[in-house]
């Protein structure tokens, strides 16, 4: 399943550099305004220690995580959605993906540029979200707060006036990304469910509320159209009980049909 959440923000609150540490990717990240032109794509593993666990309980040879698309899109500036600063190709790339991460920095540095040349978090927020509601954007957002070297006076006073959702990182320090790839894989409405084996363990990635025949499409479209059954443990009973025999005999292991609604933890054996 392929969506995509978008870093945005105005010029040079740390979007690239978020991008950078989420991603390992190295896209440039100067200390100037609009850096980024052109979007980068970086396809990030989900932290999950459930497909670890299940991949030693099979002693898999091949261990698969889900993954979260990360989109690093130029900065907006105040008027882009009539234009100023690149906006309309910026906004454009912000209506292909399903949800905005929003950069807001909060540090105070005056060895790095400001496009406002003053530090004003909620001002920020205040103008990117202007700009997206002018260009017809409504996408889940969570924010994240670029805390580097950032002053505790700063944190205090712009917490409990944020419009939505917030994530603390510092991308210098790499501290905060694993809880930010998972919140931005839920702020898609992703869920995960796993099949396991000698050969592979690997998570799927499907839409909460997926049924059965709808979540096996991720493995093969043959999955939803010849679909006739899928024996469904959750992954916790599967460890607890050491064997799938034993789950089984413990009656972990249920028979679900078309209807079933498949649970974030599922592991899952799908018969066509």
């Amino acid at each position: 399943m392929k969506l995509s959440i978008g870093i945005v923000g105005l010029p040079n609150v740390g979007k690239s550099t978020l991008f950078n540490a989420l991603t390992k990717k190295g896209v440039p990240a100067e200390n100037y305004p609009f850096c980024t032109i052109d979007p980068s794509v970086g396809i990030v593993p989900v932290p999950d220690e459930r497909v670890e666990k299940l991949s030693e309980f099979s002693k898999s040879k091949k261990t698969i995580p889900a993954v979260v698309e990360f989109v690093d899109i130029a900065g907006l500036v105040k008027g882009a959605s009539e234009g100023a600063g690149l906006g309309n190709k910026f906004l454009a790339n912000i209506k292909e993906v399903d949800a905005i991460i929003e950069v807001v920095r909060i540090f105070e540095d005056k060895d790095i540029i400001h496009v406002n040349d003053r530090v004003d978090p909620l001002f920020d927020i205040e103008v990117i979200n202007f700009e997206l509601e002018q260009a017809g954007i409504k996408k889940p957002t969570l924010y994240v707060l670029n805390s580097s070297e950032a002053s505790e006076k700063n944190m205090r006073e712009i917490i409990p006036k944020l419009p939505g959702e917030y994530i603390e990182v510092d991308p210098i320090f790499g501290t905060g990304l694993d809880d930010l790839i998972s919140a931005a894989y839920k702020l898609l409405g992703l869920e995960t469910y796993f099949t396991t084996g000698e050969d592979e363990t690997r998570a799927w990635t499907i839409k909460k509320g997926s049924t059965a025949p709808v979540a096996g499409a991720a493995i093969h479209n043959d999955f939803k159209d010849k679909f006739i059954r899928a024996e469904v443990v959750f992954w916790k009973d599967l460890l607890d009980a050491g064997s799938y025999a034993e789950a089984r005999a413990r009656g972990k292991v249920r028979t679900e049909g078309k209807e079933y609604i498949v649970k974030d933890g599922d592991v899952i054996e799908f018969r066509i």
